[in-house]
């Protein structure tokens, strides 16, 4: 059993942080295995599917394993709460941003639930897989994933009979991904999740509805856009009778090449990331009775990458916000990306091979709970393994992780490393 230098072993310390998440849980039997299945999770093994982690955790109750996580009917709720608070103890405040975003499991055949043809980001193309919406916590270089919410496509929604196969709640309808995404925005900060900006990428941010929706629940936000984004000036006159409307492509244009300036936003493994960056105050274009009016104020930002690709957003950071500051804000949202990898990578995210719409929502809940017990793990410990004085659940001082030192997070108390640069979790719980 691994142990750190001032003998605490892992499990012990696992066994005191888990305390909350069990005691959420109404049922005895729930309350034990639900460790067994985490264990599994975070400890060593390529496949992390039911029978391959049982055979390791708890090689003679196979069933039981899979009847907890598949059939038994307890519920998700009690347990995202904790998890939300942990979160916020963590990694949330004004300082924090809220990343929406969503996640590919590449599948075969078309009996899991919400399996469909759709664009697959792992495969980065079109293909059969079930797509989650994920929202992610996050300070600095340390997210913190808290919701993984099924995408149910509507070929999906209109068929009774294939619902009641999966056991897809009857009174669930269709619901696009940017619903979901506001629903769960919701659950959390109503759980006192609390951060200072939303990011989405285009995905999400090309709905007019979507970024209204957050403005009016009083939230600062960034989105990715398009190309053809429609804007207007941000001095447009709404009496005029031909109103200036332009793309935001064409916006940016206008402004000539001085407009555009090289910025750093962030220390990456291979030395600094940079690109150039435009930015102008404009109006969005907001459809109303299929004509264009002009809407609320936004920033338009520009991001010219080293390939020549330009991605363009929109954000409502106030004016006289400084460029670097939007650009800081706008690149904040890759953290996610690696949380992801990793949560398929190490904790096998996408492995779970049941069908069913609970199964597939315990695994995911699972996940995120094992992957918030390595960050606060990650967080805690020192290099040689001695565990940094807690305020609460908060490290009082910044402490080094994966035996390198990383720089303070400004406005933060910790520090930490990128995450492509912190072991797996089998490593990182055996250090």
């Amino acid at each position: 059993m691994p142990r750190s230098s001032s003998g605490r072993t892992w499990r012990a310390e696992f066994a005191r942080w888990l305390r909350p998440f069990l005691a959420a849980l109404r049922r005895e039997a729930q309350r034990r295995w639900a460790p067994v299945y985490l264990e599994g999770l975070l400890g060593p093994g390529e496949r992390k599917s039911v029978a391959p982690m049982a055979a390791r955790v708890a090689p003679d109750d196979v069933e039981q394993l899979h009847h907890f996580v598949a059939t038994s009917p307890w519920a998700s709720e009690p347990l995202e709460q904790v998890l939300a608070q942990t979160a916020q103890r963590l990694v949330g405040g004004p300082a924090a941003v809220l990343i929406i975003d969503d996640t590919a499991l590449p599948k075969q055949g078309r009996h899991s639930v919400g399996v469909a043809r759709q664009y697959c980001g792992a495969l980065g193309k079109t293909a059969n897989c079930q797509t989650l919406v994920s929202l992610t916590l996050a300070q600095g270089e340390v997210p913190l994933p808290l919701a993984l919410r099924l995408y149910l496509p509507e070929e999906w929604t209109q068929d009774p009979a294939r619902r009641r196969r999966v056991g897809v709640p009857p009174e669930l309808p269709f619901r696009p991904k940017g619903q979901i995404a506001l629903a769960e925005l919701d659950r959390v900060r109503a759980a006192g999740v609390t951060f200072g900006t939303v990011l989405a990428d285009a995905g999400y941010g090309t709905s007019a509805e979507f970024r209204q929706a957050l403005s009016a629940r009083g939230l600062c936000w960034a989105v990715g856009v398009l190309a053809r984004q429609q804007v207007y000036p941000a001095d447009v006159s709404v009496a005029s009778r031909a109103l200036p409307r332009s793309t935001a492509q064409a916006m940016l244009a206008a402004r000539g090449p001085r407009a555009w300036r090289r910025l750093t936003w962030r220390r990456g493994t291979k030395g600094p990331l940079r690109a150039h960056f435009a930015a102008v105050q404009v109006r969005e274009a907001v459809r109303k009775q299929g004509r264009y009016q002009p809407g609320a104020a936004a920033w338009l930002v520009g991001e010219r990458r080293v390939s020549g690709e330009v991605k363009y957003y929109l954000t409502n950071h106030p004016p006289g916000t400084p460029v670097r500051t939007l650009a800081r804000a706008i690149k904040a949202r890759w953290i996610c990306e690696q949380a992801h990898q990793q949560m398929k990578e190490e904790l096998g995210l996408d492995h779970y091979e049941g069908r069913s719409w609970s199964g597939l929502h315990h695994h995911a809940l699972l996940s995120l709970i094992a992957f918030a017990f390595l960050q606060h793990w990650r967080l805690t410990q020192t290099p040689g393994g001695k565990k940094t004085a807690p305020r609460g659940e908060r490290p009082t001082s910044a402490p080094h992780l994966a035996g390198g030192t990383a720089r303070p997070l400004r406005g933060h108390p910790r520090c930490a490393r990128p995450m492509s640069a912190l072991p797996c979790p089998s490593r990182a719980i055996a250090a």
